[in-house]
């Protein structure tokens, strides 16, 4: 597995999220485990979660601890960079609300440290703005989780540039990565793609596969992976991450996976190697 880095951290080039673990629909646990060990066993080392990642009220936190209990019985458990992030609820009706205040983050990381059984939190990353609170303020929280040894590292998601600068600012200079939806579908983060990258902040892209259907089955916006694809005898979907992979060296894509098989497609993508034509071709697709 190619490696990259998330600030002082060398993790896999591709990771897995793990929020499809865990939402409405979610598979039986026995298989969520097995997709985890199949993630491991082909060198993934990022796995990126969130307290938010849950179906119903009385289970905050569910992809947090189903993650804990599948790395505590993999012997490669331990090295592993579990990545979780705080500021988002579910109320259990399906819908999402924000809460960015500093006395929720902090309540928030201290939880998560109970459910993931660890000292500090290797990433901990600020889950999207709220409108209601000043954003100098939650990051100001972030900020003192750092100081305080709660989170070993601090990142931020759903960030314009001018947060980003904020966030790194109020930091002291110690933000190391930024996760934002990025896929072939959803290319308008490309300004903070590139600022993380003049600035040597990873850029984790959330829903990577956006636009990206089963293969076979992808409109004609996106024949040219089918078509890249068919050539190189892959999936649609390797060839989405190595695209996102040859876009920075700051791009550590965290494709959501709750299947042994689609992890292990995922995790090949570090070895497709696409010209410089189908990279082109796919940048104007």
């Amino acid at each position: 597995m190619k490696t990259r880095r998330i600030g002082t951290a060398e993790v896999s080039a591709i990771g897995l999220g793990g929020m499809p673990m865990s939402l409405e629909g979610r598979p039986d646990e026995a298989r969520s485990v097995a997709a985890i060990h199949a993630a491991l066993d082909a060198g993934v080392t990022l796995i990126d979660t969130a307290d938010a990642y849950h179906w119903h009220a009385d289970e905050v936190g569910h992809n947090e601890s189903l993650i804990a209990k599948a790395l505590a019985s993999h012997d490669r458990g331990s090295d592993v960079l579990v990545a979780t992030k705080g500021g988002h609820l579910r109320p259990g009706d399906g819908s999402w609300t924000l809460d960015g205040s500093p006395e929720h983050l902090k309540a928030a990381c201290e939880a998560s440290l109970s459910r993931l059984g660890v000292e500090a939190i290797g990433l901990y990353q600020f889950h999207r703005p709220d409108p209601k609170v000043p954003y100098e303020e939650s990051i100001g929280a972030i900020r003192d989780l750092l100081d305080e040894g709660k989170i070993q590292q601090a990142g931020i998601s759903n960030a314009n540039p001018e947060r980003i600068r904020l966030a790194n600012e109020i930091l002291g200079g110690r933000l190391v990565s930024v996760q934002n939806q990025f896929s072939p579908a959803y290319r308008s983060s490309e300004p903070e793609l590139e600022l993380c990258t003049e600035l040597g902040i990873a850029f984790l892209p959330w829903s990577p596969f956006g636009g990206i259907k089963a293969a076979g089955d992808l409109g004609s916006s996106f024949a040219p992976y089918a078509r890249i694809a068919k050539a190189h005898g892959v999936t649609p979907q390797r060839v989405c991450l190595a695209w996102l992979l040859a876009k920075s060296p700051s791009v550590v894509p965290i494709p959501g996976s709750s299947r042994p098989e689609t992890i292990r497609d995922s995790a090949a993508a570090v070895d497709l190697v696409l010209d410089a034509d189908e990279l082109a071709e796919l940048d104007a697709a």
